[in-house]
């Protein structure tokens, strides 16, 4: 998405993101990380995030088109996929998420229980790397991913490229099984899961919201 900032007489066209695809989970670990205790701050560092706006011309913009800039990234969130996507590429390798999430094994649940003790947040990666592993066999439907080692170092910065979106997807589906596991899991896991899951959400919102409303200015067009 284009933008077009008008200064001294003179517009410039900058690149915002075209969709939510675009944004990779490191990234959006970086924006829902913004606890600076400052809105003003974190609406600089999201729209220098999502864009290549120079920092130096955001702090000139007006508070009218920072809520533009911001409402428009709320938007293209909004319009997210929601579709789970099970099978991903990254950097032309074909990550699987686990095939059957009810026959995960104890080392993989008890790998996903630290990660989440230790900052649900913070090790999103990680945890994306438990999930999701090499696909060694498919067909059609059907495939089958390599095998759970434990060292997930490599992958997890692998993970970090996944698109945002579907990360969210994934954490969305996780989340709704939890009836389904709440008998084979212990409740202490679930209930922190879901407590983080919605403290990831609000601040997600709180970011995104920063922007809401509808105004107009002439110094911006989209």
């Amino acid at each position: 998405m284009k933008v077009k900032i008008k200064k001294d007489g003179k517009k410039e066209t900058y690149n915002l993101i075209e969709s939510w695809s675009d944004v990779n989970l490191e990234t959006w670990l970086k924006i829902i990380d913004l606890e600076t205790g400052s809105k003003t701050k974190e609406a600089e560092e999201t729209i220098a995030a999502l864009s290549d706006i120079p920092k130096k011309l955001i702090k000139e913009l007006s508070i009218r088109d920072v809520a533009i800039i911001m409402n428009k990234i709320a938007e293209l969130q909004s319009k997210g996929d929601t579709v789970l996507k099970k099978i991903v590429e990254i950097e032309g390798i074909e990550y699987g998420m686990h095939p059957n999430l009810d026959d995960i094994t104890i080392g993989e649940y008890a790998d996903i229980e630290s990660l989440v003790k230790d900052g649900f947040e913070k090790n999103m990666p990680e945890i994306m790397a438990v999930l999701f592993r090499p696909v060694v066999e498919k067909k059609n439907e059907a495939y089958v991913i390599e095998a759970y080692g434990g060292d997930i170092t490599i992958r997890a910065e692998a993970m970090k490229q996944m698109s945002a979106e579907q990360v969210q997807n994934v954490l969305v589906f996780f989340w709704s099984l939890g009836k389904v596991f709440w008998n084979l899991l212990p409740s202490s896991l679930m209930e922190r899961s879901e407590e983080m899951m919605k403290e990831c959400q609000a601040k997600v919102s709180q970011n995104d919201g920063d922007g809401s409303g509808s105004f107009t200015a002439s110094a911006i067009k989209t």
